[in-house]
């Protein structure tokens, strides 16, 4: 399905029924890497899964920034008349909910925040996304690809499950170069959320899987903190991407969670 927002085409599946929850997904993937989740939780949720602009079948339309991302998702909202949902973004998907809670807060029900970090890139971080940039503009996505993908998919997975870094490592050589630039450009200008953190009132699961190298534990716990009446889950033998990796654990907390709030 298409909405247009603001005269850009964003394309995202709608499948199932019952409470609303919208998918946000990492960079440099697309809304395909939910296929776990859909799978498992539709016959209980109304599940949304949208590709970024520039990513998967979106438009690649600039301008490119978290808060154009966010207002794309309440964009993909208002064309599904939908009031409020859950939230759940991973990674790039995680500073896109930080967005979208500053700038459209009610339409937010709850937040589950996977493997992502609320401050902004240092400056070695953001030097790095430079060069990634380079490399996009020079090489392609393929190259992107080779040089992501490690850092993404944890060491088991990588030793026990090489059809899923195979399928990570094909979406990823997929994406337009034209995404992956304007994504890093959004991510190295993207403010510190630590303060937003602090004014987030609805319930909030926090996921990461324990070989993480890009956004470890420790964000996790430090997210988990700054987020009152949060809970945390930190899923074992998972890296970046523990919704592909352990899918079935990360569907079981995902799962409760959501139920929980049917019953709040």
């Amino acid at each position: 399905m298409i909405a247009l927002v603001a005269d850009t085409e964003i394309t995202f599946d709608d499948i199932g029924s019952g409470l609303p929850v919208v998918f946000l997904h990492a960079f440099p993937l697309n809304r395909t890497m939910w296929e776990p989740q859909v799978g498992a939780l539709v016959a209980e949720c109304r599940c949304i899964t949208i590709d970024f602009r520039g990513f998967g079948d979106s438009a690649a339309a600039p301008p490119y920034s978290m808060d154009r991302y966010a207002d794309d998702v309440a964009g993909v909202l208002d064309t599904l008349q939908i009031e409020r949902a859950v939230i759940v973004g991973i990674s790039m998907g995680g500073y896109a909910s930080f967005a979208l809670w500053r700038r459209h807060r009610d339409r937010v029900r709850g937040f589950v925040l996977a493997d992502t970090r609320a401050g902004a890139d240092t400056v070695e971080t953001a030097e790095r996304r430079r060069q990634l940039i380079e490399v996009a503009e020079t090489q392609g996505s393929t190259a992107v690809a080779n040089m992501q993908i490690v850092g993404l998919v944890g060491k088991t997975t990588r030793d026990k499950r090489p059809d899923i870094y195979d399928s990570i490592h094909r979406m990823m050589a997929q994406t337009a170069p034209e995404g992956i630039v304007g994504a890093l450009e959004a991510m190295i200008e993207r403010p510190d959320s630590m303060p937003t953190c602090a004014t987030i009132d609805v319930p909030t699961l926090v996921v990461v899987g324990d070989e993480d190298v890009v956004t470890p534990p420790k964000e996790a716990r430090a997210l988990h903190r700054a987020i009152a009446g949060s809970r945390i889950e930190v899923l074992r033998q998972a890296g970046h991407l523990p919704n592909v990796e352990r899918p079935a654990a990360f569907n079981t907390v995902v799962s409760e969670f959501l139920g929980s709030l049917l019953y709040s």
